[in-house]
């Protein structure tokens, strides 16, 4: 009876290790889907490719760093003319911790007036429309997506006139667990519609990760 009950218990734990690869099996990513650059995984290189939503004097982007030469992870052309000496505010978007370095927000000038962006739905404002790959890839960020280019269901786009069609990752829990989600972004107003396509990674525990 006991030799029984090791054999059923076997026979579930490879029945559960199967069915999400056969799963993610029926969700294959089209062949008209492109890789999306490794280069487009770092999020600080993605804000160069903003088109804001509205014409602003100069714009950049920064962290709370006390370094005012590091706190700037990316700027627009200032004119000759300008100056802007503001002081951090108290929180930004894509938070990581609490204290220094810890989020990142946008500071604009329009009209010589000091503009903060400084939480993900005021990053989505200022991007507006979505021009571009780079745009997508950071508006999908605000909801907690990311690119991992090491699978193609978590790393891969097709761009299309009225949308932009993703695959992207979310990753959850110790061991890490990581999902693909399929996302198509309408290109005029920015609105975000996901997929869940089941789990393509498990860690074993959370110092050591397997891939299915």
């Amino acid at each position: 009876m006991l030799f029984k009950k090791i054999i059923i218990m076997k026979i579930i734990s490879i029945i559960s290790f199967l069915i999400p690869g056969l799963l993610l099996s029926q969700n294959a990513v089209p062949a008209d889907f492109k890789k999306i650059p490794e280069i487009l995984d770092n999020i600080e290189l993605l804000y160069p490719f903003i088109v804001p939503d509205k014409e602003y004097g100069y714009w950049r982007v920064l962290t709370n760093d006390p370094d005012p030469d590091k706190a700037v992870v990316y700027e627009s052309q200032m004119p000759d003319f300008m100056t802007i000496n503001e002081p951090f505010p108290e929180k930004g978007f894509f938070q990581k911790c609490v204290g220094e370095k810890c989020f990142t927000y946008i500071l604009a000038c329009k009209k010589d007036r000091a503009i903060y962006f400084v939480n993900e739905q005021q990053l989505r404002d200022f991007i507006g429309t979505v021009d571009n790959l780079p745009e997508a890839i950071l508006l999908a960020k605000t909801y907690g997506f990311s690119v991992d280019t090491g699978n193609k269901l978590s790393g891969s786009y097709k761009i299309e006139d009225k949308h932009i069609d993703l695959y992207l990752s979310k990753s959850k829990g110790c061991p890490e667990i990581k999902e693909s989600y399929f996302i198509k972004i309408n290109r005029k107003n920015g609105k975000l519609e996901s997929k869940n396509n089941g789990i393509y990674f498990k860690g074993e525990n959370c110092n050591e990760a397997v891939s299915q």
